[in-house]
């Protein structure tokens, strides 16, 4: 298993993101399966130290749906920094950039992120 590591200090949000999803499906290694969870780990180091716009911190919404009429919630960015920290924020832009398959979550659990 290979280990790639981060330092997401002065790094804008979306760029760090891509790179991680792309050595987390494995496209960076020539023995790339769609259908084979890479045998990469990436760890991510000073997450709080990102640089994000402002106009992000602004304007970024998430949704989560109940499943219940009336139960879409919006969080906005801040508030979901204060509430569930930096690495929250960056593990739901690596999420969003994973193939939406079976192999996304256990494609996760190879991601560690630290503030």
């Amino acid at each position: 298993m290979k280990e790639f590591t981060f330092d997401a200090t002065n790094k804008k949000l979306g760029r760090l993101a891509s790179e991680i999803a792309v050595i987390l499906m494995g496209k960076n290694d020539p023995s790339y399966a769609p259908n084979v969870v890479a045998p990469h780990k990436v760890i991510v180091s000073n997450a709080s130290k990102m640089a994000i716009d402002e106009k992000k911190m602004d304007e970024k919404k998430y949704a989560k749906f109940s499943g219940y009429p009336g139960g879409l919630k919006m969080v906005s960015m801040p508030r979901m920094i204060e509430k569930k920290g930096y690495t929250e924020v960056l593990r739901n832009a690596v999420y969003g950039m994973l193939p939406g398959n079976k192999l996304r979550k256990q494609i996760m659990k190879n991601l560690i992120i630290s503030e």
